[in-house]
């Protein structure tokens, strides 16, 4: 399965999340920004690798509904509403990824 991980600027949430699961069996993992000023701008061929794409929050649904219309066609896409308010790799983040992103993933 091949799992994108969206955020704002792909400097924290998306790419702790890119890691975690990256070692998981059976899972490709990928991960970019929706900002111009990302660590990795999100590109129409991401979308298109992805099997399934998680966005942190409500807005970058939104975002890439707007920018990626064409390319997001039968994709799914899930939103973990998680805010803006972790570093990368810190463990309550990974605990609240672990329990959103998990069960979708098994």
């Amino acid at each position: 399965m091949n799992v994108l991980f969206i955020c704002s600027a792909n400097k924290l949430r998306s790419p702790t999340a890119e890691r975690v699961f990256g070692n998981w069996p059976g899972i490709e993992t990928d991960s970019a920004g929706l900002l111009e000023t990302a660590e990795l701008v999100l590109s129409p061929e991401q979308i298109e690798w992805a099997d399934v794409i998680f966005v942190m929050e409500k807005r970058h649904r939104m975002k890439l509904s707007k920018k990626f219309r064409r390319h997001i066609n039968g994709k799914r896409i899930i939103c973990l509403d998680i805010p803006d308010d972790y570093d990368y790799m810190q463990p309550e983040l990974i605990a609240l990824l672990e329990r959103k992103v998990g069960p979708f993933l098994r």
